[in-house]
């Protein structure tokens, strides 16, 4: 495997642990609601930067994000978060 290639894997690797831990905050959030439709986004937005916070990684996944990396996996964010915090929209 060539250089370019691990450094793929490895940032996409980063990007899918930032997100997992993104999504689990944001069903936390949905939870504590007592799990009342129509915010998913806001959820997410708060989760997404209560994880980031002071993270290292946070330019990196903010890079990846807005880049090629949602092209890639061919969905959304508003997508995937829509689905991981059950809500239908």
């Amino acid at each position: 495997m060539d250089i370019e290639t691990r450094r793929k894997k490895q940032q996409a690797l980063m990007v899918q642990l930032v997100e997992r831990k993104v999504r689990s905050r944001a069903k936390q959030l949905y939870e504590t609601r007592g799990q009342e439709e129509g915010q998913a986004l806001q959820d997410w937005f708060q989760a997404e930067s209560e994880v980031l916070g002071n993270s290292i990684l946070a330019p990196l996944y903010r890079r990846l994000r807005t880049g090629s990396y949602d092209t890639q996996q061919g969905s959304s964010s508003q997508d995937r978060t829509s689905q991981d915090c059950g809500t239908g929209a």
